[in-house]
C-alpha cells in the first residue's frame, strides 16, 4: 500500500491534531482510526513527539521491540489551555512504574507476585461469588424497573478487585469511586480542578492501601491462596519490591480491573439493548456468551490505548523517531484492521479464533486480569438476559461515554426492562 509523501503527511498530522480531542472522535473514534490505519499508521500529532500507532503490524512490532519502547509512563497527551493537543510530563516518583508501566526485569518481578492470584484457575473458584452480587445487583436494578445500568457495571468490579486484594467488603462504596477513576490522568481533556481532586483522592488511596498492606502482613513463600496485598507485603518483606511500589501495584490493580471491566460490561449491555434479536439469540444459546464477550471487547476496547516511550533513535512504520517521543498503541484500531480480521466492524460469533485481539494488551505486557474481566462479564450477562424479557435504550435518554481518549466507559446507559 502507498502512503502519502511529506506534504500530505503534514496535512493529515494537522487534520489529527484537530480532530483527536473532538466531541465526534470521542463518541466514535473508528472513523479516525480507519483513515490512520488507510492513509499513515504512524502519525505524529502535532509537534508534541507523540505518535499514534494504527496498524496491527506496526503495534505488533513494536511491542516486540523493547530495547527501542519503553512501558513506561512518563508523560500523557492533554488539551493545553489553547484547546491544542501538548504533553503533561509526570513526575518521576519511581513509584508509578509498575506492573503494566514497568521494563523488565522490574516488570517480571511485579508480574510473578501478582499472577497466581489471577491465574485462571484460581479466578474460576470466584465464579459463585461473583454470580452472588450479580443476582444482588440486577434483582434491585430490574424491581426498579431499569433505570442507569452504569452503577450496576461498577459495583461488581469494584467489589471484585477489593475481594482479590483482600480489602474490607464495607468499604465498596470508596472502592468503587477509585475504581472509576484509574483512566482519569490519562483522558486527555482535564482541567486543572479535576487535576487537583484527581491528586487528593490519589492520595486518599494511596494512604488507604498502605494501611491495608501493613494491616495484613505478608504472605508465606508459595502461598497462592493468599490475597494480593499479602503477596505484596511478602515481596517487600523479602526485599522483591518496595513498599511504594506494593501500594502501586494496588493503585494500578484497581484502574485496571475495575473500570476497564465495568467499561466492557456497559459496552456488552448497551449493545443488547440496541439489538433485540441479538440479546434474544444470546437468551436461547448462552454457551455463546463468552464468544460475545470477546466480540465486544474486539469492538469496543475499555482501553483505547497504551503509552510507549521511544528510548532511542529509531524508526517504525518508516517514520523516524527520536529519543523521548511517544507512541500510543491503538488497540482500539488494531482491533478492526482488515489486514488481520474478515468483516472487522461486524459483530460476528462464528469467529474462528475470538480471543485473538489486542483489548487485553499482547506479548509480555498481556493483561493478568483478563480471565477475572472476561468471568465477570460472563456472569453479568447470563444472570442479566436469565431474568429479563426485554431491554432496551430509554425513550427520550442517551447513553453518555467517559470524555476520554483513553477509556471507552460508559458514564450513563439508561435503560427499560422488562422483568422474564
Amino acid at each position: 500500500m502507498s502512503r502519502p509523501g511529506p506534504s500530505a503527511r503534514a496535512a493529515l498530522y494537522s487534520e489529527v491534531e484537530d480532530e483527536l480531542f473532538s466531541a465526534a472522535a470521542i463518541e466514535d473514534p473508528q472513523p479516525l482510526y480507519a483513515r490512520l490505519r488507510r492513509e499513515c499508521p504512524v502519525s505524529r500529532v502535532g509537534d508534541t513527539g507523540v505518535h499514534l500507532v494504527a496498524s496491527w503490524e506496526l503495534i505488533d512490532e513494536a511491542l516486540e521491540r523493547p530495547a527501542d519502547f519503553s512501558a513506561n509512563l512518563t508523560g500523557v497527551l492533554i488539551r493545553g489551555a489553547d484547546g491544542r493537543p501538548r504533553v503533561f510530563e509526570l513526575p518521576d516518583t519511581g513509584a508509578v512504574q509498575v506492573i503494566a508501566t514497568a521494563d523488565d526485569p522490574e516488570h517480571g518481578v511485579h508480574r510473578a507476585l501478582a499472577q497466581p492470584r489471577l491465574a485462571a484457575g484460581r479466578i474460576t473458584e470466584l465464579e459463585a461469588t461473583i454470580r452472588g452480587w450479580s443476582q444482588q445487583a440486577l434483582v434491585e436494578w430490574i424491581e426498579a424497573g431499569g433505570g442507569d445500568f452504569a452503577p450496576v457495571s461498577e459495583v461488581i468490579p469494584a467489589r471484585a478487585v477489593a475481594h482479590v486484594l483482600g480489602l474490607p467488603e464495607g468499604d465498596v462504596r470508596q472502592h468503587r469511586a477509585w475504581a472509576m477513576m484509574g483512566g482519569d490522568m490519562l483522558a486527555g481533556d482535564i482541567s486543572e480542578r479535576q487535576l487537583i481532586r484527581l491528586a487528593t483522592e490519589t492520595g486518599e488511596m494511596v494512604a488507604y492501601l498502605g494501611e491495608q498492606l501493613d494491616a495484613r502482613g505478608p504472605a508465606a513463600p508459595g502461598d497462592a491462596e493468599a490475597p494480593l496485598l499479602a503477596a505484596l507485603a511478602g515481596g517487600v518483606e523479602r526485599g522483591q519490591i518496595e513498599r511504594r511500589q506494593a501500594i502501586g501495584i494496588a493503585v494500578v490493580m484497581f484502574g485496571a480491573g475495575g473500570e476497564s471491566t465495568a467499561a466492557l460490561i456497559g459496552s456488552a449491555v448497551r449493545r443488547l439493548a440496541e439489538d433485540a434479536q441479538l440479546a434474544d439469540r444470546l437468551r436461547g444459546a448462552p454457551h455463546r456468551i463468552p464468544h460475545f464477550v470477546e466480540e465486544v471487547a474486539r469492538l469496543d476496547p475499555p482501553f483505547k490505548f497504551h503509552y510507549r516511550v521511544v528510548r532511542r533513535a529509531c524508526d517504525l512504520g518508516g517514520i523516524a523517531l527520536v529519543e523521548g517521543d511517544r507512541l500510543m498503541l491503538l488497540w482500539a484500531a488494531a482491533n478492526r484492521d482488515t489486514a488481520r480480521f474478515d468483516d472487522p466492524d461486524s459483530l460476528r460469533l462464528d469467529r474462528r479464533y475470538p480471543k485473538q485481539h489486542m483489548s487485553f494488551g499482547r506479548g509480555s505486557h498481556f493483561c493478568i486480569g483478563g480471565p477475572l474481566a472476561r468471568l465477570e462479564a460472563r456472569v453479568v450477562l447470563e444472570e442479566l438476559l436469565s431474568r429479563t424479557r426485554s431491554l432496551g435504550l430509554r425513550a427520550g435518554e442517551r447513553a453518555v461515554y467517559a470524555p476520554s481518549l483513553f477509556i471507552r466507559r460508559l458514564e450513563r446507559l439508561p435503560l427499560d426492562v422488562e422483568a422474564a
